[in-house]
């Protein structure tokens, strides 16, 4: 291979295990128990070097603000880390749930006034009678010919019409 011809090395995106102890002031055995025990996971480069994404650097803030500030095991860690990614899944499917329900009543909303639009008869008030009293609910109006609404027959109304 000649010297002019040579592939440029591809850049990985992410910080080696020495930058990241170096970093947060622990030993790079700390970090390789810490992904034997799940807690973290850095994506490894075609040589088998660990690198540490951003995320993995989040968790691992977090990660040592449990274990260094609030006395927290592994177990325990591991507890609150599992807890925290099943709330943030939970999240995003009920916003998408949300968002859903949002169009879906855009939608129904839209197609209701189109179809009132294209009514022969406009809606203007719905008369709704009942067949054992012929009185008509309240705020609605009577039946043709009467020319008044009937009151609202609930408690705390006026009794006499």
């Amino acid at each position: 291979m000649r010297e002019g011809t040579r592939r440029p090395k591809r850049r990985v995106e992410g910080y080696t295990i020495s930058a990241v102890s170096e970093r947060y002031d622990i030993h790079a055995q700390t970090l390789r128990m810490y992904e034997r025990e799940g807690l973290l996971k850095p994506f490894r480069s075609v040589g088998n070097t660990r690198y540490y994404s951003d995320l993995d650097l989040e968790r691992l803030e977090m990660i040592l603000t449990l274990t260094r500030d609030l006395g927290v095991n592994l177990a325990g860690v591991e507890v609150i880390l599992n807890l925290r990614e099943q709330y943030a899944r939970m999240q995003e499917e009920m916003t998408q749930f949300l968002d859903a329900v949002r169009t879906e009543l855009g939608d129904r909303i839209r197609d209701r006034g189109a179809a009132e639009a294209a009514a022969l008869v406009p809606r203007t008030a719905q008369l709704v009678v009942s067949r054992a009293s012929g009185v008509a609910r309240a705020g609605q109006t009577t039946p043709r010919g009467t020319g008044r609404t009937r009151p609202n027959k609930m408690k705390g109304g006026d009794p006499n019409p």
